[in-house]
Parts: structure tokens; sequence; C-alpha cells
């Protein structure tokens, strides 16, 4: 997890950041906005970065929480949070949300491309914590790359098997809609039972 820390830390610091592109995905737009939208209630973004969709939630009337382990993400959440109501950033571990004293229960769970960064020993410790958390028929949204390619020493990316045994104790898969890039990526809609 320390290499993972200061590649994420490094790469804010030289702008090199691809997936924090300061626009909210058309997905989010459409579970919000779209023609069933979600009503405003409680949000968790999990990987939140600088706070993008933080905001974005936030101006749609919900109260919204994001963690980051980034110090220099959090930091500039921080400032572009600045004067919202309802909104709060924390610098820390998703696989830890019970130490930074997050607790529930939140009506969304948003995770942008940060599951499938976790290491394949701690994800389960991210499923307990999501599930911990969600309310009953709350929303869990996670983009996630796909297995396909990745090396297994990087423990990144995702199967869809591997998505629904992990949050098929307490979730039900409602959705998959395949990612635009890069290829194999997913969405992947669950609803807490």
């Amino acid at each position: 997890m320390i290499w993972r820390k200061r590649f994420y830390d490094r790469s804010y610091r030289r702008g090199t950041v691809p997936w924090d592109t300061g626009v909210t995905p058309p997905e989010v737009v459409e579970a919000i906005e779209g023609p069933e939208p979600l009503p405003p209630g409680r949000a968790l973004d999990l990987g939140c970065g600088t706070g993008t969709n933080v905001v974005y939630l936030a101006r749609h009337g919900w109260e919204a929480v994001g963690v980051d382990f980034s110090a220099l993400a959090i930091e500039r959440a921080k400032g572009k949070t600045a004067g919202l109501e309802g909104v709060s950033v924390l610098r820390g571990d998703v696989t830890r949300l019970s130490a930074l004293g997050v607790d529930g229960p939140f009506d969304l769970v948003l995770d942008i491309g940060c599951f499938h960064g976790i290491g394949r020993d701690r994800r389960a410790d991210y499923v307990r914590e999501v599930t911990r958390v969600a309310r009953s028929g709350a929303m869990c949204l996670v983009w996630a790359f796909g297995a396909r390619g990745m090396r297994r020493w990087l423990s990144m990316g995702v199967t869809r098997g591997e998505m629904e045994r992990r949050f098929g104790g307490a979730f039900d898969l409602v959705r998959v809609v395949p990612g635009r890039e890069p290829p194999g990526s997913a969405w992947y809609t669950f609803r807490k039972r």
C-alpha cells in the first residue's frame, strides 16, 4: 500500500492524473438526474480524489462524504468543497472507514476507480466496511478496470465474477454496463439488501 500512496501523491504533485478529469461521469449524472433519479440523501465517495463528485453531489442536494488516501488530493478537495454545506472530505484508508469515524447510513456509495486498485488481500475489508455503512436499499455504484491484461502482482482490475462473489453476501448486482475506456472496464450497480 505504501507504493500506491507514493504513486498517487507523486502523480498529483506532477499533475499527471488522467483518472481525475474534473468531470462527473455520465453514469453518475444519470443516477442523480436521469429518468429515475435517486432522491437526495447521504452519499459516500470512496477514492474521491480532488472532490469533483463530492461537489457535484452536494450541488444536487446530497450530504456527501469523500475519502481518499492521498494527502494532496484531499488538500485540493478541501479547497473545492470550502463553503459547501453538508460536505466533508477525509484522508484515510477506505478499508478502515470505522477508524476514520465514517458511519452510515449512506443511501449511495460511489467508487470511481478505487476498488480495483486495492490489493486483493484487503478487498474483503473494503466490502465489509461498505456493507456496514450502506443503508438497506442503498445503491453502490462502482467503476472498475477489468482484470484482463493486468499483471497479477499489481493486483489491479476485477472480473464480474469477483464483484459478484465479494459483494454478493449483502448486495444484489442490478446492472453491469461496459465502460468506455479502458477496454474491459465496467460500471457495476449494486443494491443493498
